[in-house]
């Protein structure tokens, strides 16, 4: 018998599989003030359609002004296929970058940002962007967290 034909006197072999778990894709929503926010670019239109009600697009963001209506916004993003994540502790997504670097790629991954007169500083959306950001050439933030306002 060639090794390439396979033995009949040995069961065949079933292939193992196993499932893989389509991996979701997470969003980061930050308490501002009195808002809920968060940042995203969406694939699907009925998902953008279903929180168009709460897109500033002033600052590029969603913004929800009370509980009931983020948590409503939690619902359409886990019905799309989205998981989350509440932050109200911004430390680890704050950024700084001199007053006189360029900073526009920065922007396209920021909620907000507000100027000192030697800094921008930068909320980014997610931690990846903060990595990416730092890649750049950012900082992360250690002043006084108290004093930023960011809108």
């Amino acid at each position: 018998m060639s090794p390439s034909s396979p033995d009949p006197s040995q069961p065949e072999l079933e292939t193992n599989t196993f499932d893989v778990i389509e991996r979701r894709k997470s969003i980061t929503l930050f308490k501002l003030g009195r808002l809920w926010v968060f940042k995203h670019f969406f694939d699907n239109k009925e998902t953008f359609k279903a929180l168009a009600e709460s897109y500033n697009e002033d600052k590029f963001r969603f913004e929800f002004k009370s509980f009931g209506e983020r948590n409503n916004a939690l619902k359409i993003l886990e019905r799309a296929g989205f998981d989350y994540e509440l932050v109200e502790d911004l430390r680890p997504f704050v950024v700084k970058l001199s007053r006189y670097s360029k900073y526009a790629p920065l922007l396209k991954n920021s909620i907000a940002y507000m100027e000192t007169s030697d800094w921008r500083i930068f909320l980014m959306k997610d931690l990846s962007s903060v990595e990416e950001a730092v890649r750049m050439g950012a900082k992360m933030y250690q002043g006084d967290y108290k004093s930023l306002v960011f809108s």
